[in-house]
């Protein structure tokens, strides 16, 4: 970022600047704030609400968290905001006269104020995605009077920047560092190698017709469930970073053994990367570049086959995996357009029951919150994992967004020796609703899973690995009682998890039971 920082400091002389028409004088001059100085408030009030809400926050912080990403802004908006119905997400038609001529409204108020800085900009340089199915815009604002002007009106919902993350101290967490290099270990990727010294039955048993279940499974009656119900006729959306093209029991082999007559389809929704509107980065595919997907998709329905690989809690699911992201640390803006983008478009799908995605961030996103609403709206059960600390999240270890919001169910890991007691790096709160047990103390103490290539398996740890074992056992749910709605799935586990009828505060209803949901 050091080589495009004279970029931004041009940009705040010019907004600076005091030459806004007349009725805008009264808006005080931006206040510019270091990285540092942002996470601190950003940590304060974690630390005092347990969330961060960007569409609470000032103009000025709102600014300032674009110039240190990526300079793009959420605009949420309805005809009017009095009478809007969050909840009602999924029944918002853009088409409508009073919902386009806010749009456009919206539109011409961006590009006039920004002009007055770039005369020469359209709408198309500040305007690099559309959205045709919610209520928002993406757009890259530079002009601190566009902000002010944005959250007086009454059409708009919030303002908030699209991108920025908190990056803790930890300079390998501060985008476009390094010539925009990512140190993937520090996101969740590239540990989805094959593992070594597995060993039955320790950490496997072998189970026909020649697949490998995993340890942990037991501790939830899965191999009990699977008696009745493999998760046939349930199709599981997985929002993640992809699969592997080198995983054949996530093509070809999809469908073998157990597990025959059953399809994959593998989508993106993560737009190309780019710097102040210009591609700096091939256009994006199917393929896991990460490993956390390709782990993630093992762990809920990999292939119960011949080939000696690890089996997937529903073996039976069909699977559509999206790429969303780039890693699980979504803190780029074309990470909230894919992961939003992936809710919409398993929203939209009838076929699709269940929606799984192990990744998040620390602050709130308006745009991804309005995307999961609209899914949770066509009647879809979501889960989400709420947080796996890394060594750059040190201090708080809250639910992380968006498993924090009411209409997820948010997922956490706990030991196999202490079901009350969250993983060593996983977090949990009062929004957790289940646990799985993915720890205990030996070597290779996690659940196995699919790894990058081959049949050997992995091992996959921390919320992640939680939250796709509890999509599985949700599919099982629903492939025994084919016509019920998500809400009674979800009662259902609920019913039979091991807390039921009291909700612990922090690890909610606790373990789930497969077999007893499926009786």
């Amino acid at each position: 970022m050091k080589k495009y920082r004279w970029i931004w400091i041009a940009i705040f002389a010019m907004a600076c600047k005091k030459n806004t028409p007349e009725h805008f004088m009264e808006i005080s001059t931006p206040q510019l704030l270091t990285r540092e100085a942002m996470d601190q408030k950003i940590m304060q009030e974690l630390h005092r609400n347990g969330t961060f809400e960007w569409k609470n926050q000032t103009a000025n912080l709102i600014w300032n968290a674009m110039i240190l990403s990526d300079g793009m802004m959420t605009i949420g908006y309805a005809p009017s905001t009095a009478f809007f119905k969050e909840t009602q997400m999924h029944l918002v038609d853009l088409e409508q006269t009073e919902w386009a001529k806010t749009k456009t409204s919206l539109i011409a108020l961006v590009l006039a104020s920004e002009k007055e800085l770039f005369p020469k900009i359209t709408t198309d340089s500040i305007m690099p995605w559309n959205e045709n199915v919610l209520p928002l815009l993406n757009v890259r604002v530079r002009n601190i009077q566009t902000i002010y002007r944005l959250q007086k009106r009454d059409d708009v919902r919030y303002v908030e920047p699209t991108a920025y993350e908190p990056a803790f101290g930890n300079p390998t967490r501060k985008r476009f560092e390094d010539e925009g290099q990512v140190i993937q270990s520090e996101s969740g990727c590239g540990s989805n190698q094959p593992a070594q010294q597995l060993y039955s039955p320790r950490d496997y048993i072998v189970i026909s017709p020649s697949s490998k279940q995993s340890w942990n499974m037991n501790a939830h009656g899965i191999p009990h469930a699977w008696q009745r119900v493999a998760g046939r006729g349930v199709k599981i959306f997985l929002i993640d970073t992809g699969v592997s093209p080198e995983q054949d029991n996530l093509s070809t082999g999809f469908s073998q053994g157990s597990s025959l007559g059953r399809m994959i389809e593998k989508k993106v929704t993560l737009p190309r990367s780019t710097f102040l509107g210009i591609p700096t980065g091939p256009v994006e595919t199917v393929d896991d570049g990460c490993g956390h997907g390709t782990s993630m998709a093992g762990v809920c329905v990999a292939p119960r086959g011949t080939d000696g690989a690890v089996c997937g809690v529903a073996y039976q699911s069909d699977l559509i995996s999206c790429r969303a992201a780039a890693d699980v640390f979504l803190d780029e803006s074309r990470e909230t357009k894919g992961v939003a983008d992936a809710f919409v478009m398993a929203g939209g799908r009838t076929d699709v029951k269940i929606i799984s995605m192990s990744m998040g961030r620390v602050t709130s996103s308006s745009q991804i919150r309005d995307a999961v609403l609209y899914a949770h709206g066509k009647g879809k059960l979501i889960f989400c994992a709420a947080g796996t600390s890394l060594s750059w999240t040190s201090g708080w270890a809250g639910v992380i967004f968006p498993a924090s919001m009411d209409q997820v169910n948010a997922i956490t890991g706990v030991y196999e020796s202490n079901i009350n007691l969250s993983c060593s790096s996983c977090h949990d709160g009062p929004e957790t609703d289940f646990t799985i047990v993915m720890e205990k103390p030996e070597p290779n103490a996690h659940p196995l899973t699919l790894a990058d290539w081959g049949d050997y398996p992995s091992t996959v740890g921390g919320s992640s690995v939680a939250t796709a074992t509890a999509a599985g056992i949700a599919a099982l749910v629903w492939s025994k009682y084919h016509t019920w709605s998500a809400s009674m799935v979800r009662d259902k586990l609920i019913q039979s998890s091991m807390n039921y009828p009291y909700r612990n505060a922090q690890l909610g209803w606790g373990l789930m039971n497969a077999e007893k949901a499926t009786r």
